[in-house]
């Protein structure tokens, strides 16, 4: 199959892209901006390491030109577009609110333009559990009101809702996933994991904001892949919302407790950002059910794999 994969050079999106790329029968395209938000070197490595594989293809094209978007794809003979590309960052989205309705919202909308062009009826793309906002009605289920407290949340919402619409004016299925802390291999520098594993070796200084007392629902990238193969061969018709979560929230300070019996990182405790929400904790029955997924992976039983593939790849350099 040929698909097509928006923020390929980003954590989910790399990861996707390497996960099909091993299936020959695959034909994978990449697209991504590669801004500088984080990291382009570790985006480059990403790509580096995608373009080990044969039938994946890389063009760097930013998703806020639909007409070089377009002019890309039409040529591709694309059936399934998998869009991960946005701009992430819940804290960013105070400083520079309109890059999220640039990239999250008329980004998405060049996406789907495209697909009605060029008849692709099938669009996965990556909603958020920000949607949620503060919510304590745990596990939060699809079902549950979204009252999104930030612009990236906003724009995530907004999203679902633009899906929703052209799913009844189009022939396009869509899929939504609403992800849940997602980390693993390849991760986000600017995520709490690596951080930490940064602060490990580097030993500088780790900035914890609400003194560390923030729950969290880690997912492993790993499970990611298996969902996105599953819903692909499914096949869903019309438009479906996932929650992309393992049900077992966390407490940072605990996570940061595994790394530092021995005092090593110097840590900062601060107050609570306004743009953060204090738990995330999301129900996973219907994917489960739906998907016939039995068994989301502990973080306790990956967390020591990670670290040392971080140390071995020393990305703390990057």
């Amino acid at each position: 199959m040929n698909i097509l994969i928006t923020g390929a050079a980003g954590f989910i999106g790399s990861s996707i892209a390497m996960h099909l790329s091993k299936n020959k029968n695959n034909r994978i395209f990449g697209l991504d901006n590669i801004d500088s938000y984080y990291s382009q070197k570790i985006k480059r490595l990403r790509l580096k390491e995608l373009k080990k594989y044969k039938n994946f293809f890389f063009k760097k094209v930013d998703i806020t030109d639909e007409e070089k978007c377009y002019n890309y794809i039409k040529t591709k003979n694309i059936k399934l577009i998998i869009h991960l590309a946005a701009q992430a960052g819940v804290r960013y989205s105070f400083i520079n609110p309109s890059k999220y309705i640039d990239s999250n919202i008329s980004g998405f909308l060049n996406i789907i333009f495209c697909a009605k062009k060029l008849n692709i009826n099938r669009i996965i793309y990556a909603s958020s559990s920000s949607v949620y906002g503060e919510n304590k009605n745990f596990p939060l289920s699809e079902k549950e009101i979204t009252k999104p407290i930030n612009i990236y949340g906003v724009s995530k919402k907004l999203n679902e809702k633009i899906a929703n619409t052209y799913q009844k004016i189009t022939k396009i299925n869509f899929v939504g996933l609403r992800f849940f802390t997602i980390y693993g291999e390849w991760g986000r520098p600017d995520m709490l994991l690596f951080k930490i594993f940064k602060s490990y070796f580097t030993k500088k200084k780790l900035y914890l904001n609400n003194y560390g007392n923030h729950e969290r629902d880690f997912t492993y990238i790993g499970d990611v892949m298996k969902i996105i193969n599953k819903i692909i061969l499914k096949k869903f018709k019309n438009h479906k919302i996932f929650n992309i979560c393992s049900n077992k929230p966390i407490n940072i300070l605990e996570i940061l407790n595994i790394f530092n019996d021995n005092k090593q990182i110097n840590v900062k405790l601060s107050k609570r950002h306004n743009a953060d929400i204090l738990k995330t904790h999301g129900e996973n029955k219907k994917i489960k059910k739906e998907l016939n997924f039995k068994k989301f992976t502990s973080f306790y039983s990956v967390y020591k794999k990670i670290f040392f593939w971080y140390k071995i790849n020393k990305i703390y350099k990057h």
